[in-house]
């Protein structure tokens, strides 16, 4: 039979939630665009190096394990990207009637949500499966004049031949980097707007007697609302561990403040989740019995103009309240519209480098590095949170 050859435009790549996990589902649930892709069998071999009144290295080799493993980039969609995040964070809920919010977070076991791959493959004319697919990490990527992209790694048991697919690429909307927000805040509340504080101010910018300390509370460029605070009013300065001045003067006697996060624009932005998947092999059989994620890590980095040192040189220091290293509430939403989205929320990040590199011709950009830890007053590391038409996943 002759070959037929092609391009990697050709390859198709899908995959499914599985019902029973290590069982290969019949179809795919979504089968996914990407621009790189690669998902190979791979094996380990024992190699007999004993002895025989020889100088060559060895006589024969033994397979001794069997899986497969390969990686998946591509655009961020609103409806396919949602299983992914299934996998690699473990916990799921869904709310709303459409649109609906899919909130992902940690499951606190070694065995989250088990996939099904499959690949479509017209010019080998022969189609696999791949039962017990993991993610074990999620890099997102955020730059100008692109769409917010994704790499996966992936890891399965080796792949079964099937029957060719019929795949029928889902539509679907598309992160651009235009909508990106990135909100910042000393805490949950914070970046999420549902802080609040009482206070003393009439007719001043000066707010005194606040009933939070501004000093681990508030960040400057935070919005304020409240009876008598102007339109667009900000934190402006952090005086003491009870006062705080705003952007502009009240208009009156002031009471309850609401505070929102301060948004942040960036040039660009990284995001690396990862499961840290390790094949638990057995005695008795090549093939692993499982694919079990071990610790939860989730780091960053991310590109913003130098306009002054309360942006982020104030929480890496530490000098708001003297702490030596003050952590971070972050929210990095992609949105494509109002009913279509996807935002990561993480609580308590700290920034572990800072730097300025100056460039005579060019503008001065600041850039940060950060990881996340375990909330332990929020119970939260992180969170994923995808809004969509999709009711379930």
């Amino acid at each position: 039979m002759a070959a037929t050859k092609g391009i990697g435009r050709l390859i198709q790549f899908g995959y499914a939630k599985e019902s029973t996990r290590g069982t290969a589902q019949s179809s795919a649930t979504f089968w996914v665009p990407w621009k790189d892709f690669t998902l190979d069998d791979k094996k380990e071999f024992a190699t007999d190096a004993s002895a025989y009144g020889i100088i060559e290295d060895s006589i024969a080799m033994s397979q001794t394990k069997s899986w497969a493993e390969g990686s998946v980039a591509g655009n961020i969609g609103d409806t396919t990207f949602g299983l992914f995040l299934y996998s690699l964070f473990g916990g799921y809920a869904v709310s709303g009637s459409g649109p609906y919010t899919h909130t992902f977070t940690v499951g606190e076991s070694a065995q989250h949500k088990s996939l099904t791959f499959f690949k479509h493959d017209p010019l080998a004319a022969v189609d696999y499966s791949y039962a017990n697919g993991v993610v074990g990490k999620l890099e997102i990527s955020v730059a100008l004049k692109q769409f917010c992209q994704f790499t996966a790694t992936l890891m399965a048991q080796t792949g079964a031949s099937q029957s060719n697919f019929t795949p029928s690429t889902t539509s679907e909307n598309f992160m651009l980097p235009q909508f990106l927000e990135a909100q910042f805040a000393l805490n949950k509340a914070g970046v999420e707007g549902s802080l609040t504080a009482t206070g003393t101010a009439s007719s001043t910018i000066h707010v005194t007697a606040c009933s939070i300390n501004p000093q681990t509370n508030l960040k400057v460029g935070m919005g304020v609302t409240g009876t008598n605070i102007p339109t667009n009013t900000t934190v402006a300065k952090i005086v003491s561990a009870t006062a705080y001045d705003l952007s502009a003067a009240t208009t009156g006697a002031i009471g309850t403040q609401t505070f929102t996060p301060a948004t942040i624009a960036l040039k660009s932005a990284k995001l690396t989740i990862a499961s840290n998947i390790e094949a638990q092999e057995v005695l008795g059989t090549v093939t692993p019995a499982d694919f079990l994620n071990k610790e939860f890590t989730v780091e960053g980095q991310f590109e913003a103009i130098l306009q002054n040192e309360s942006d982020f040189k104030t929480q890496f220091e530490g000098t708001q309240n003297s702490s030596g290293n003050q952590p971070l509430a972050l929210i990095l939403n992609m949105y494509n519209s109002s009913s279509s989205g996807a935002e990561f929320e993480m609580p308590k990040c700290y920034i572990t480098e800072y730097g300025v590199p100056y460039k005579v011709k060019d503008l001065v950009y600041q850039n940060i590095k950060f990881k996340a830890v375990y909330s332990v007053s929020d119970t939260l590391m992180a969170q994923a949170i995808v809004t969509n038409g999709t009711s379930t996943y």
